[in-house]
């Protein structure tokens, strides 16, 4: 489990379709192989340790889900190392499990902010709320605004310079992973069309015997 606040953006060294090199500083810090790391919003397993430098491994699901098979070298990506527990959470829980691709329409400056517009495909936007998180490239961000087919984020100068958004241009992939808490909404909500909170039922039992011993 993540946070969304990139640690650093480290540089792919090397990629052939399967093993993904990257050099990085901050993330190095205990580091180990077997741990978890957040790669422009995906979840992957170190695999190698070396000096100055780790590596991960893609599987096809991976490169069909997210948009790390376009990576090559000299790329950025953000990264984040996996939460600890007892830690201080300053984004959302990101797991890491990409839900979607979806696509730049512009960045817009507004004063000292940046306005990122994205282009979402329908998975994405059927969770997508005003004022809601979503991960785009593994950073945690607030939706500012909807529209029909995407949605746009506000971000700071600090997250502009410290992570790949940056740079990006209308045109580019972007990873996106929308609040679990919200699909885990909708799966209940399914599974149950009459659910009903505990309050709920007490309260309409509470105002049921009032009427009756009136």
């Amino acid at each position: 489990m993540f946070s969304g606040i990139v640690e650093e953006v480290g540089v792919v060294e090397s990629y052939d379709g399967v093993r993904l090199s990257i050099r990085a500083e901050r993330v190095l810090r205990g580091l180990c192989v077997s741990d978890s790391v957040l790669v422009s919003g995906a979840c992957l397993t170190v695999v190698e340790r070396g000096d100055g430098c780790f590596a991960v491994e893609t599987v096809p699901e991976t490169v069909r889900r997210t948009n790390l098979g376009c990576l090559e070298a000299g790329d950025g990506v953000n990264l984040e190392r996996a939460l600890a527990y007892g830690g201080r959470v300053g984004g959302h829980l990101v797991q890491g499990h990409v839900d979607g691709v979806g696509e730049l329409e512009g960045l817009v400056e507004e004063g000292v902010s940046t306005r990122v517009l994205v282009r979402a495909p329908a998975n994405i936007m059927r969770y997508a709320v005003s004022k809601g998180f979503i991960s785009v490239d593994g950073i945690s961000l607030t939706v500012a605004g909807l529209w029909e087919s995407g949605f746009w984020v506000a971000i700071v100068p600090y997250t502009r310079e410290n992570t790949t958004i940056g740079g990006r241009k209308a045109g580019d992939s972007v990873n996106l992973e929308v609040d679990v808490i919200a699909k885990y909404v909708e799966r209940f909500a399914g599974a149950y069309p009459g659910f009903m909170r505990a309050e709920e039922r007490a309260e309409e039992g509470a105002g049921d015997s009032a009427g009756e011993g009136g």
